[in-house]
């Protein structure tokens, strides 16, 4: 179980933070990462690129000239894909290029990731982000005693707090290179992308229910194995059971039995007329 030291923003140590083995002890899964991010990519695209066919191009659909006669090479249209300004043949058309990916293998690539930046050293887990108001200058400075920041350059940095930090959002919103972001849109690109990985101790906690692989299949087994309603079910059954008894007190009726009932009611109507 991976011990990981916790900041604060003065770059002092306050504590340390257990993280499972499960999310930020995973082995390296390059292909799975690989095949993570291009899903990721694949789902972002538009898909909007289109080239004209010759039924979308402008131009006149006469003959240009006679078939035969003239030495030429005998032509039937000018939007044709043979000519300039012609229509394109096989080119690319709106389509959607998104495809699922099965939700094990995205937060697995998940794991490899931020157990990759781990063991690189490129995680670093702070008590608590907080400024007093939105300044780009307490950003800078905060972030440099971290030793996130120098003075020569600014890596990529990815920072997962909530999103209800006002004063956070807006404070790194000029940095160049920088994005907040929280655990629930946390993404396998994000993670690639970004060089240094600025994480909340509350957020590191919530990741680590979030992508734990034993409370995914707890809850599984809850979602399989949870009982029916007995409500329902015993009105089910008392409904079966009034329409067998409907069933039962009404006795079936022979043809015979009809023929009487009819004949009956004829000779009743008869005795009345006369």
């Amino acid at each position: 179980m991976p011990t990981v030291k916790v900041r604060n923003l003065k770059n002092k140590e306050v504590g340390e933070v257990s993280l499972s083995d499960a999310v930020f002890g995973a082995d390296l899964n390059e292909a799975l990462i690989h095949a993570a991010v291009r899903n990721y990519q694949a789902n972002g695209r538009q898909g909007t690129s289109a080239t004209k066919t010759r039924g979308n191009v402008s131009g006149s659909g006469r003959k240009l000239w006679k078939q035969k006669g003239t030495g030429r090479a005998r032509i039937a249209s000018l939007r044709s894909p043979l000519w300039k300004g012609g229509g394109n043949v096989h080119g690319p058309q709106p389509r959607d290029w998104s495809y699922e990916m099965p939700k094990k293998m995205r937060r697995g690539a998940l794991r490899s990731a931020l157990s990759e930046r781990l063991r690189e050293g490129n995680l670093i887990i702070v008590d608590e982000i907080g400024f007093a108001g939105p300044k780009t200058k307490d950003f800078l400075a905060a972030f440099g005693t971290l030793g996130v920041f120098q003075d020569s350059a600014q890596p990529k940095t990815l920072i997962v707090d909530s999103l209800d930090n006002e004063n956070l959002i807006l404070s790194s919103r000029n940095v160049p290179k920088t994005k907040v972001t929280n655990s629930f849109g946390l993404n396998i690109y994000d993670i690639i992308y970004h060089e240094k990985l600025v994480i909340t101790k509350a957020a590191a906690e919530e990741l680590d229910r979030l992508l734990n692989p034993s409370s995914e299949s707890s809850q599984e087994e809850a979602v399989v194995e949870a009982p029916a309603k007995p409500k329902r079910a015993a009105k089910k059954a008392e409904k079966a059971e009034a329409v067998t008894e409907e069933v039962e007190e009404k006795p079936k009726k022979t043809a015979k039995a009809k023929k009487a009932e009819t004949e009956e009611a004829v000779t009743e109507e008869a005795t009345e007329n006369e």
